[in-house]
């Protein structure tokens, strides 16, 4: 069994206030567990309040325990990486100046260049960011 033991006054405030005011809702939760755990709450206590499984609430609590604060907090870099890169987004940028209404063109040109499928919509949303 692991316990969050050895938790400061002023740790424990913290971490209530990241319960209360936190906009991300996986730090709060985590927040909260760290918290739950203090109070002597079981990981299979804490995965059934938390609908997750008991290997979930144990990596949260080892992040905890090597990382404190930081271990709330998702690392960078997670998530599917972008097909283009930044030059790629630039020069599709261009292409749909060129070809304002036709953006199956768009898509052929990306096709052919870089050898990336991409759908209307992908462009689209390139297009949108740069508003």
């Amino acid at each position: 069994m692991l316990f969050i033991e050895n938790l400061y006054s002023p740790q424990i405030k913290f971490l209530q206030r990241i319960c209360k005011e936190s906009k991300k809702h996986h730090v709060l939760q985590r927040a909260h567990c760290i918290l739950l755990s203090y109070k002597g709450f079981s990981v299979t206590e804490l995965a059934r309040i938390f609908d997750k499984t008991k290997r979930t609430i144990y990596v949260w609590l080892n992040q905890w325990e090597s990382q404190h604060f930081a271990g709330l907090y998702d690392e960078k870099g997670r998530g599917r990486k972008p097909k283009l890169n930044d030059n790629q987004r630039q020069q599709i940028k261009k292409w749909a100046k060129e070809f304002p209404k036709n953006l199956k063109k768009v898509v052929a040109l990306v096709r052919e260049t870089y050898g990336v499928s991409v759908s209307k919509r992908t462009i689209k949303r390139i297009l949108r960011n740069f508003n």
